[in-house]
């Protein structure tokens, strides 16, 4: 019979889509130190990752997502346009991207720029909104106008960096963590079951 009341498989459930986590940090700077050990951590856990899809950060957490194995979620970012300003028709992302390690990449028309961060023309705004809940690890102009969105939204949000540094942006309103261990603590407290 093997249908919905087949009595060897028992009623269906819809199957929950796996909780996203976005990891938002620099383009050039990788912090592999914080970020490989988080993105194995992830992958482990079983949620999705969504970066922007390019390098520095986003490379190092994406590489060390997909090198854990097995692993359920996938590796996902939304990718900006080369020019949002001139080459809407076409929305082809910059050089770089998407990075070797992306598995789904969601392109757009959207700006990439670190100064329009929180302009409606900012992808950043899709990062945030599609995150259940948001890392945030060194990096800019676009990481600081993430913390700010991700609070805008209210999005769970920490910004993690080494002790005894400061992060590269701002991390108004945005809880502060130093170590692996206060990260994955507010992650456990903030994703769905």
């Amino acid at each position: 019979m093997n249908g919905p009341d087949d009595p060897d498989v028992g009623p269906r459930r819809p199957s929950r889509a796996l909780p996203v986590v976005g990891v938002m940090g620099s383009g050039s700077a990788e912090h592999d130190d914080l970020a490989a050990p988080l993105g194995r951590w992830l992958a482990r856990r079983g949620v999705h990752l969504l970066t922007g899809g390019g390098r520095g950060v986003m490379e190092s957490v994406s590489r060390a997502f997909h090198a854990v194995d097995p692993r359920r979620g996938l590796v996902l970012a939304v990718l900006p346009a080369e020019d949002a300003a001139t080459s809407v028709a076409s929305a082809a992302p910059p050089a770089g991207y998407p990075n070797p390690w992306i598995e789904l990449p969601i392109r757009t028309h959207l700006s990439a720029r670190g100064d329009q961060g929180t302009s409606p023309e900012s992808r950043n705004h899709v990062n945030v909104l599609s995150s259940d809940v948001v890392v945030a690890l060194p990096g800019g102009l676009g990481t600081a106008s993430e913390i700010e969105l991700a609070v805008r939204y209210g999005r769970p949000v920490i910004v993690y960096h080494p002790a005894g540094s400061r992060h590269g942006a701002r991390d108004d309103g945005a809880r502060v963590a130093t170590s692996l261990d206060e990260v994955t603590a507010f992650l456990d407290r903030n994703l769905p079951p």
